[in-house]
């Protein structure tokens, strides 16, 4: 079962990059002019696919490996003169630029944002804190009680857990009695 919910997971994180990635280059070619004739994500034969009021179709095809926004190109075929100002080969330099540069442009903010997320959501550590201590235990004739946090191991600073505990190991090479 592991290795199918791994399997699943790259699928479904590859996804994600990929409609990205073509996002960038959709949004910005509609901003341009240009009209989009497809947008899909994965390749081969379309397993769903809608048209939008701008007559664009997206898809989702069966090999999720990547994706692509097809855009009207007279390279591509012929383009009715009327059409021809939303053609991505009429567009200026700087336009077409601008289009294909905002895939990857658009993975790098989507990086910005996943480390910006981590960076807010922070690490948990298990702050060392005393549980229980038995009555005439070594711990309770030393003054420790339960709900003490344990700051310090031997005058070592100490800030999680597994450090605390490390500290309080016997020194390697060592035999306890």
């Amino acid at each position: 079962m592991g290795l199918i919910q791994n399997v699943l997971a790259v699928i479904v994180v590859l996804g994600l990059l990929i409609t990205f990635h073509e996002f960038g280059h959709f949004w910005v070619a509609r901003r341009c002019g240009v009209k989009v004739l497809r947008f899909s994500v994965g390749f081969g034969k379309p397993l769903w696919s809608r048209y939008d009021r701008h007559g664009t179709e997206f898809a989702v095809a069966a090999i999720p490996l990547g994706g692509y926004v097809k855009m009207l190109d007279e390279r591509e075929g012929p383009v009715p003169p009327e059409e021809r100002h939303r053609a991505f080969n009429h567009k200026n330099v700087w336009q077409r630029i601008a289009i294909v540069a905002a895939g990857p442009l658009a993975n790098f903010l989507l990086a910005l944002v996943a480390y910006w997320a981590l960076f807010v959501a922070g690490t948990s550590t298990v702050v060392p804190m005393i549980g229980e201590v038995t009555p005439g235990s070594p711990a309770a004739e030393g003054g420790l009680a339960a709900g003490q946090e344990i700051t310090a191991v031997e005058g070592k600073a100490v800030r999680s857990w597994r450090r605390s505990t490390s500290n309080l190991s016997p020194p390697s090479g060592s035999v306890a009695s």
